[in-house]
């Protein structure tokens, strides 16, 4: 307890340091390549080692990486009782469902096209948020989601799928409601009032989903007979290493330094990285249906993210001061509009419900 414990008084510090502009935007433009690229990777071992070990073993080591991060800087809590929901929700919805769900699809699906599926959760979140009336769809940000939608039915459409075949379809409904799940966490999200930062508790959101990937890998794969080469190891190295333990620690700290907006449009690039590196390791082919969805969900993505400029400019102070604990720092707002994210979900999480709103 007292090795979680001691380092509170210090935590603050640890956490309120950020990096200077320049050096933040070239950590986003490597998270940004690192996730892009991680769809091809994750195509790769999923053709090599059954899924939900796939899942499993790169979420250890995730975990193995996250706890020798955090304790070096001073971020390994023990989660308060409040936090354990959000804990939960990321484990489950996003680390669990969301990676079990790509990587299944990813077995049938080119990784080009499952990277442009799986980016549409912001389209799903502001459906549910317009649907629930827990945010104003104003004119852009509608213009955006008919965008998403648009591009959505492209890469759907009898031209660009063969929906002939069964397992092309089940691959692409799967990475869908991925990415469904993944906007469930962020609407989640949005609504909690966090005490740890997401930093903090990020070692207890993987070691949550990698437990309930590992059982679960073991009643219904049993143990994995995998031809273990060098190259898988360096796959399953970058994979969890780089492309999540990494990934994950230098988005919280651009999360610090930019501004929501410049984040929110930055990752809408992460689609675009994905299509070419498929392309250039795995041969994949950018045909016009691939090239017209992604530039049509790209930018309903940006579009929407444009909508909430306003928004985000009236809560900036709070949502730069967010990134530390609530104990920590003085509420200038609504709990509702501490919105902080870590890894993919960072920018969509961090887009404000309208202040007019009140919590779920």
């Amino acid at each position: 307890m007292i090795l979680f414990t001691s380092g509170i008084a210090c935590k603050d510090a640890a956490v309120d340091q950020s990096l200077s502009p320049a050096k933040a935007a070239g950590l986003f433009v490597i998270v940004v390549l690192a996730w892009g690229i991680n769809w091809s990777v994750t195509k790769s071992l999923v053709q090599a080692v059954p899924l939900l070990w796939t899942a499993s073993i790169r979420s250890w080591v995730a975990l193995i990486a996250l706890l020798v991060i955090l304790r070096a800087s001073g971020n390994l809590i023990i989660p308060r009782i409040a936090d354990v929901p959000v804990v939960l929700s990321v484990a489950l919805l996003h680390m669990t469902f969301f990676s079990t769900l790509t990587a299944a699809g990813l077995r049938y699906l080119p990784a080009s096209k499952g990277v442009v599926l799986g980016y549409t959760t912001p389209l799903w979140v502001a459906l549910a948020a317009g649907a629930a009336r827990t945010e104003r769809l104003g004119t852009l940000k509608l213009v955006g989601v008919a965008s998403g939608l648009a591009g959505l039915c492209v890469i759907l459409n009898p031209a660009s799928l063969d929906w002939s075949n069964l397992h092309i379809i089940a691959g692409a409904g799967m990475i869908i409601l991925a990415a469904i799940c993944w906007a469930a966490n962020i609407i989640y999200i949005r609504s909690h009032r966090w005490i740890a930062t997401p930093l903090q508790l990020l070692l207890w959101q993987v070691l949550v989903a990698t437990l309930v990937l590992t059982m679960t890998a073991l009643v219904t794969e049993g143990v994995p007979e995998v031809t273990w080469s060098p190259h898988l190891v360096l796959l399953f190295l970058y994979s969890g290493f780089i492309g999540t333990a990494l990934a994950y620690w230098a988005m919280s700290m651009v999360n610090k330094s930019l501004p929501a907006l410049t984040t929110s449009l930055g990752t809408t690039a992460t689609p675009i990285v994905g299509i070419v590196t498929a392309a250039l390791l795995l041969g994949e082919p950018i045909d016009l249906s691939l090239a017209i969805a992604a530039a049509l969900i790209v930018g309903g993505i940006a579009l929407s993210s444009l909508a909430d400029a306003p928004s985000r400019a009236q809560l900036g102070p709070v949502l730069m001061d967010s990134s530390r604990p609530l104990r920590s720092r003085k509420l200038t707002s609504k709990p509702t509009s501490l919105h902080v994210g870590l890894g993919p979900e960072a920018a969509a999480a961090r887009r404000p419900i309208s202040s007019s709103s009140s919590p779920p």
